[in-house]
């Protein structure tokens, strides 16, 4: 263990996080070794990571002085922010800030933040296209990671910046999964119109981080985003169809129609997809499939994330 790089992994019981360090653990011959970060370490999910051979760490990336002690003596800093347990984008600035000055002051020689847009540099806020909400941003959970680049550039801190996207867990965890109609039929809501959605498996994110930190100083100051396929609405629901043996539709619903939802974030999604759709070729341009496998050859299709996780997909009818 004492020659390995340690890389200080945040938001290590997460998906993103947690794929991550099983990653580095997962494979034999790897240069480093994984310091868990979490609010709980007595948890059973960080001691599932310790009894892979993760050191394991309590820390709160609201109090700075934790992520100093944390990031010390690690080479590298896995950066993930939690926008959706709290729906504030100051909240994720500041913690975002925390993050930098933390790496900074630990020397740390590669952070890979995984972050998201500012979705105002292509929507301004007085573009009406779609509604400002909390008075200062379109997209709330992109904005604010957005926004926190600069605090890694600023400081100097040896950053890549790692895109990321839709994540088909999603269908499992946040709604978003088949719904039956009024008469019982089953569908899938987005408002995407004909457009393609880029998504990934959001193990696969932390699998692609591990990529990035093998190829040591390659990406150090890029900005890098993945996918794991670019699928229509229409595909998504074919593939559903084919996975979980029930006929399962498509509505291209009306962006309008998904902020009105009322779910807490409901209109922050809404204007996300708005986001993708508006500016799709864009969108599938950043997010590059071939380079996502690159870095993990066992990306994932949207079919293998199907077929390897059917059977949790919440059905109502």
């Amino acid at each position: 263990m004492a020659d390995k790089k340690m890389i200080a992994v945040l938001g290590a019981t997460g998906a993103q996080g947690g794929s991550l360090v099983r990653a580095i653990h997962s494979d034999p011959d790897s240069e480093f070794t994984a310091r868990a970060l979490t609010r709980d370490a007595s948890s059973d999910k960080a001691q599932a990571l310790s009894v892979l051979g993760a050191e394991v760490v309590q820390a709160d990336v609201d109090d700075v002085e934790t992520l100093k002690a944390a990031f010390d003596g690690a080479y590298g800093v896995f950066a993930v922010t939690f926008f959706w347990e709290h729906f504030s984008p100051e909240k994720e600035l500041a913690h975002v800030k925390n993050i930098a000055e933390a790496a900074k002051a630990a020397g740390v020689q590669h952070v890979v933040w995984s972050t998201l847009e500012d979705t105002r540099k292509w929507v301004p806020l007085d573009d009406d296209r779609m509604p400002t909400l909390q008075e200062k941003y379109k997209v709330p959970h992109f904005d604010g990671k957005g926004e926190g680049d600069q605090f890694f550039r600023d400081l100097g801190v040896p950053t890549t910046f790692l895109l990321t996207t839709f994540y088909w867990d999603n269908m499992i965890y946040f709604g978003m999964g088949p719904q039956p109609g009024e008469d019982g039929s089953l569908a899938i809501n987005f408002p995407m119109g004909d457009r393609p959605l880029a998504g990934i498996a959001a193990e696969d994110i932390g699998k692609c981080a591990y990529g990035i930190f093998q190829g040591g100083d390659t990406y150090i100051g890029e900005t890098i985003g993945i996918a794991g396929e670019q699928v229509t609405g229409e595909g998504m629901a074919d593939g559903l169809n084919t996975a979980l043996g029930k006929t399962v539709g498509y509505n291209a619903i009306p962006f309008d129609v998904y902020r009105s939802f009322g779910f807490p974030g409901a209109e922050d999604l809404g204007n996300m997809f708005q986001f993708y759709h508006d500016f799709s070729d864009y969108f599938q341009k950043s997010r590059d499939v071939e380079l996502a496998r690159t870095l993990n050859p066992e990306l994932q299709s949207y079919s293998d994330w199907l077929e390897n996780n059917k059977d949790r997909i919440p059905l109502d009818s």
